[in-house]
């Protein structure tokens, strides 16, 4: 989806994995470094922190909610890239070429698709949840019963694998050498590469901010009271699980859109705006995509007071191995719980715990 933007030289499109390019001889070992060592950094911090956010959920009965199922799905997504395609990629970095081989550049291309098509979808599931949980309380727990929440899991990746397997037959995934990756070459089909800008990131960032709209104007309203006979009340431990996910919804948006949008602009007039793309804003919009799969984890820890409680734990008791694994959940530590089905006041109106 996102990856899609490799579109700034009309003559670097279809590079062969095993081929060289100018644009490779002409990058400096400065920006080389630079490169390695964002990445480095990157697949770090990714498989740690990940690896502490579905630790976290998996071991605390509290954390383990129809939200949060979402939130370990917007996690997996992140960590797969670290575990395989982006090491692919520093090689690529270290010996100045992609060295493994065409399956594996097709491979690593369609992972790192799945991974970023799978995270805008997932963060688009948890957008419709938030909304579902605050402003729709009364049908809630019927919407978000553990078969539907399954089924809205497994519909978010089944429709990630649909957005990506496309590209096998438009033969999209290259290797591009200004950013050491197998990914989407856009010149490949103008309207193919506008299709998926628009499917695959815009429509559902359209989605996300319609839902997060809707919520700020309910908080608004309740705040000020601009409902005076409504019984909604707004605690602020779910306000502070809201707005971490607001967070993460903008950290995706900034760091994909400058990627996405440069795609766009040159898949709609390749001729005239491909030469005007300098190929440092291209690398660093790529490199910024690339970094955000290890924000989501440090969000969590940053503003979430339940995450970031038990983060603590499993950091301590790594050392004590035994009790990595044991339960938690009577420790007080709560994640962004499962609304109780709500009671219905005098007024017939939901009072919303969050």
């Amino acid at each position: 989806m996102s990856e899609e933007g490799n579109v700034s030289c009309p003559d670097c499109w279809s590079h062969g994995p095993n081929q060289t390019s100018l644009a490779v001889s002409r990058t400096s070992a400065g920006v080389t470094t630079a490169l390695a060592s964002v990445l480095i950094f990157t697949i770090i911090v990714d498989i740690l922190g990940n690896a502490l956010v579905i630790l976290s959920v998996c071991r605390n009965k509290k954390l383990r909610n129809a939200g949060n199922i979402f939130v370990v799905s917007l996690s997996v997504a992140d960590l797969v890239v670290a575990v395989y395609p982006y090491p692919l990629v520093l090689m690529a970095i270290f010996h100045s070429g992609w060295t493994m081989g065409d399956v594996h550049c097709q491979v690593s291309g369609f992972i790192m698709g799945l991974s970023v098509i799978g995270s805008i979808f997932n963060i688009t599931a948890i957008a419709i949840n938030r909304y579902c949980y605050i402003c729709h309380s009364l049908k809630y727990d019927r919407l978000y019963s553990l078969k539907n929440t399954c089924f809205y899991l497994l519909l978010t990746w089944v429709l990630t694998v649909i957005a990506i397997v496309p590209n096998f037959f438009v033969g999209s995934l290259q290797y591009d050498p200004r950013v050491f990756s197998c990914t989407f070459a856009q010149t490949v089909s103008s309207y193919y590469t506008i299709i998926v800008v628009v499917v695959h990131f815009i429509v559902p960032l359209l989605v996300v901010s319609f839902c997060y709209l809707r919520i700020w104007v309910l908080v608004i309203q309740v705040k000020h009271r601009v409902k005076p006979d409504s019984k909604q009340k707004l605690k602020p431990s779910d306000l502070r699980n809201f707005l971490t996910m607001f967070v993460v919804f903008v950290l995706f948006a900034v760091c994909w859109a400058p990627l996405n949008f440069i795609g766009l602009a040159v898949a709609i007039n390749p001729l005239i705006i491909a030469p005007k793309i300098p190929e440092w804003l291209f690398i660093t919009s790529y490199f910024m995509a690339y970094f955000n799969s290890c924000l989501n984890a440090v969000i969590y820890g940053l503003l979430n007071q339940n995450f970031r409680k038990e983060y603590k734990r499993i950091l301590l008791e790594l050392c004590t191995p035994r009790m990595l694994f044991v339960d938690n959940s009577k420790c007080g530590t709560e994640g962004i719980k499962s609304k109780p089905s709500p009671a219905i006041t005098n007024n017939n109106q939901a009072e919303v715990d969050l």
